[in-house]
């Protein structure tokens, strides 16, 4: 069975990681749909790692905005990147935490001896989202389909009235609450006092790190060149959403989104609509040593919590981290580096708030908040405000990024955290060999 944890289960390498370069919707990548970028950042990934297809037993991939023509986003990926037609695939979705729940996925699996080498990862193109039909339009449609004459087949369209006729964009607001994301940001940076200074502070750190991040050649080896369709004669290499010259006072200037009057919440403090894909090669410990991979890290510990939408919609992480930590046999402050999501500069600051709260620690029930975020140790290559936030490939990215940044500290561990629709949150303790 190879190393064995405590618990008896398999150690689970991370091998390798691969991203596509994240673009601003409705850019770059405009003409991809989200399975032709999975493909792409799969076949690269298997031809950088040198791995032998026929090596890999399984893929876990993910999307959040679903594409209607290819709704097994996993087996699609398998079949269109030319894989074994042998390897099972399943597809899953956590909102936001879409690629952390594919990589957990597979080692469970191969932590339990089922599987020896995964592919786990995300893609998602905000440029091809899916629009629907209303329902009385959707359900003349298929009346229509069934008429064997034109009179019969044109008789369920006269019924309609014009607004049947509009086209209905994907939910983008909370079913159970009725208020979007930002909403609920801009609600929670308002009970928990965040100022608008901090959030424009967070937002510009994010932008001069991954600047700086791009300029020292980190993110080099971590993001593939894409031919760019239709006519392939440039090739996308860099994420295109940094703002390296930015400011505090440019920031400032812009104005609040959601609340126009009290609001705080801006474009310039949030993650932006994102195309792009992510993936990792994951494996046993002993398969590792065996085929001759020299692991990034390994998977730790890892949990998932949850709290009431309508409460802290996106403060899931600080629910989320106290238990992998737990699980880890660490205390925050063991933690060499931390990687937390950016959907928006409140709910970074909302929840690093919240992990040194005592008031919060006991809403949570335990017995003691889980301490101080040292700003230095925080996405020291940026976040997702600068980067960009392709739902489903975002987990991916933070993954292999705080893996390949503990290499070069030479340090040991990380905590990756991402917040989640639904109120959902995501945590995982990643260490090095």
């Amino acid at each position: 069975m190879g190393t064995k944890l405590a618990n008896g289960h398999r150690r689970v390498a991370i091998v390798k990681g691969l991203r596509t370069p994240f673009v601003k919707a409705g850019t770059v990548f405009g003409e991809l749909t989200a399975l032709e970028l999975g493909r792409i950042v799969v076949q690269e990934l298997v031809q950088r790692s040198e791995i032998d297809p026929m090596e890999i037993d399984q893929v876990v991939f993910g999307q959040v905005i679903p594409t209607l023509t290819a709704t097994g986003i996993a087996r699609e990926v398998v079949i269109a990147a030319g894989l074994p037609r042998k390897i099972e695939a399943h597809t899953v979705a956590r909102a936001c935490a879409t690629s952390i729940q594919a990589l957990t996925d597979a080692a469970n699996s191969i932590a339990l001896g089922l599987s020896e080498v995964a592919i786990a990862g995300g893609t998602e193109s905000m440029s091809d989202a899916p629009i629907f039909t209303s329902r009385p339009l959707a359900q003349a449609l298929v009346q229509s389909s069934r008429g064997r004459s034109l009179p019969e087949k044109v008789r369920p369209f006269q019924k309609l009235k014009p607004k049947d006729l509009l086209p209905v964009p994907p939910a983008i607001a909370e079913y159970s609450t009725g208020l979007t994301m930002g909403e609920s940001a801009e609600k929670m940076a308002k009970e928990n006092r965040i100022s608008r200074k901090e959030q424009d502070e967070i937002a510009l750190a994010s932008h001069q790190n991954a600047a700086r991040a791009w300029k020292e050649g980190k993110l080099d080896g971590e993001v593939m060149h894409v031919p760019v369709p239709p006519e392939y004669e440039s090739v996308a290499d860099r994420d295109n959403i940094i703002r390296e010259d930015t400011t505090l006072e440019a920031l400032s200037a812009l104005k609040p989104v959601f609340d126009r009057k009290y609001g705080t919440i801006t474009a310039g403090n949030s993650s932006p609509l994102t195309d792009g894909a992510a993936a990792l090669l994951v494996m046993s410990e002993e398969k590792a040593k065996s085929l001759g991979f020299e692991p990034l890290g390994f998977v730790r510990a890892f949990a998932y919590a949850a709290t009431d939408p309508a409460d802290q919609l996106l403060q899931g992480p600080a629910y989320a981290a106290p238990i992998a930590l737990d699980r880890a046999g660490m205390k925050l402050s063991d933690v060499d580096l931390i990687e937390m999501h950016e959907a928006f500069a409140a709910q970074v600051a909302s929840n690093i708030q919240a992990l040194a709260s005592k008031e919060f620690a006991k809403k949570a029930g335990r017995a003691s908040p889980a301490g101080e975020v040292d700003p230095s140790r925080l996405n020291v290559n940026g976040g997702s405000i600068a980067l960009g936030h392709p739902f489903a490939a975002t987990g991916a990215r933070i993954v292999t990024t705080a893996l390949g940044e503990l290499g070069r500290r030479n340090k040991n561990t990380v905590l990756c955290t991402v917040c989640a629709a639904g109120g959902l949150g995501a945590a995982v303790v990643l260490e090095r060999p």
